[in-house]
């Protein structure tokens, strides 16, 4: 049979593109997108949050340092922020069409529905394929409850022209404590609202426990083991209920997590079965059907829904599609959160370590006062290790620090690469997180 493409990417986020640069070289290769080109984290996710975070880390330097040499603070101005976000993301979509063409890969912009393994249907256009990567992502959650069209999203937030005066944030995960510490730095009054009385449920509880007083040192107000039972609208604002509690509130925003893109795909026309959790894969991120590969944030394989590995996965298939057959093994992958201080983890969970002392050991240290981080004032350090008793090699751990995403990147490595701690114990640029990696042991 001739197919108009060796390969159909559904897709044009990290990971899709990941698989259609690693095809373009030996295949015809389409790239069908219908929302920005690029993908939800350059263009409204990891990237502009981290843009309007940066703001946040000046001023909360700054106001660590106060009395220590700096004195006066730092305000963040909202509309400046957003245009500093905006000069990044504005140029994102275009940026990767051009990308794409300039690589010779076809791209069509709208909707795309399978017909059959190897048949998509564009708009009013068919096309096939000898193979076909799904790479459609996540969307975010909303609550089963009357009023849940009010709400509005971190997609939202992320592109405000002016801040409100009060936001609120359902649900307490990574969207939740990363976006409530921009908007209280920034100056609006922020509530977390949860189902339980967890942060993060993703990280240790010591960890996320210790984080609390510092989100609240903020003024970030956490409502803990609220099941919300309607929204309603009240004059310009937002008013949440649930049993014994009451909010009301300029803006809300949806932060239960996020289910896979996989409705009106027709998958099931390629005889593929799926739910909002994602797409079954095998170990070759295979779907039901051999030549159908499922990708990223939409596939239902336990790795962490994160954008390194949606890129990873891509650059994986591409293998697969040109001939390799072996299955995907993944490396270490380190976790971070960006809130009031950074909490990141990779590796051996600290919950199995601590379930398991005759496999494990492990070490907490409080740096607070160690010279690396007193010298920048961080209130509430904190590293734990974790080693495996059998091999002596590192095996997991978690940072809870400002200087966490250097930390955690060395440690990734260092487990990739089968080390012990004292191969840690090299020459580091001085002073910095690293060269304080022989005493955290």
């Amino acid at each position: 049979m001739a197919y108009d493409y060796g390969t159909i990417v559904i897709g044009g986020g990290p990971g899709g593109l990941a698989a259609a640069y690693g095809l373009a070289a030996k295949q015809k290769v389409l790239v069908v997108e219908n929302d920005l080109w690029g993908g939800t984290c350059p263009n409204y996710g990891c990237d502009p949050k981290k843009m309007l975070y940066r703001g946040v880390e000046v001023k909360n330097a700054a106001l660590r340092m106060n009395g220590f040499g700096i004195s006066g603070t730092a305000k963040i101005d909202w509309p400046s922020l957003m245009a500093f976000k905006r000069s990044y993301t504005t140029g994102v979509p275009a940026g990767t069409l051009n990308g794409l063409t300039h690589a010779g890969i076809t791209t069509l912009y709208g909707h795309a529905q399978l017909l059959g393994e190897y048949a998509v249907k564009v708009g009013s256009q068919n096309v096939t394929g000898e193979h076909i990567v799904i790479a459609t992502g996540h969307t975010p959650r909303y609550p089963d409850i009357p009023g849940a069209n009010l709400l509005k999203t971190s997609r939202d937030f992320l592109d405000l022209d002016q801040l409100p005066t009060s936001i609120a944030f359902i649900g307490a995960g990574y969207v939740s404590v990363e976006l409530v510490n921009i908007a209280a730095a920034a100056g609006a009054e922020v509530h977390i609202i949860g189902h339980s009385d967890r942060l993060l449920r993703a990280f240790p509880k010591v960890a996320t426990e210790a984080l609390k007083p510092l989100l609240a040192k903020t003024g970030i107000h956490f409502h803990p083991n609220v099941k919300l039972t309607k929204i309603t609208p009240l004059g310009t604002m937002t008013h949440l209920h649930a049993d014994n509690f009451d909010l009301n509130v300029d803006m809300a925003i949806t932060a239960m997590g996020r289910i896979a893109n996989v409705a009106d795909l027709g998958l099931a026309n390629a005889g593929i079965k799926a739910d909002t959790r994602g797409i079954p894969v095998d170990d070759h991120l295979r779907t039901a059907v051999e030549t159908i590969y499922a990708i990223g944030d939409v596939n239902l394989k336990p790795q962490p829904k994160l954008t390194p590995v949606a890129g990873f996965e891509g650059s994986y298939v591409a293998e697969q599609i040109l001939g390799d057959p072996t299955p995907i093994t993944y490396p270490a992958i380190p976790n971070i959160v960006f809130g009031p201080t950074e909490l990141a983890k990779v590796g051996v969970s600290l919950e199995t370590a601590e379930a398991a002392p005759d496999q494990y050991t492990v070490k907490h240290n409080g740096t607070t006062h160690w010279y690396t981080y007193n010298r920048i004032q961080d209130p509430d350090a904190q590293v734990w290790t974790i080693v495996d008793k059998k091999t002596g090699r590192l095996a997991g751990a978690v940072v809870l620090a400002s200087l966490a995403e250097d930390l955690i990147n060395t440690f990734a490595a260092a487990i990739d690469a089968g080390e012990k701690p004292s191969d840690l114990n090299k020459i580091y640029a001085y002073p910095s997180a690293q060269s304080d990696l022989q005493y955290l042991f």
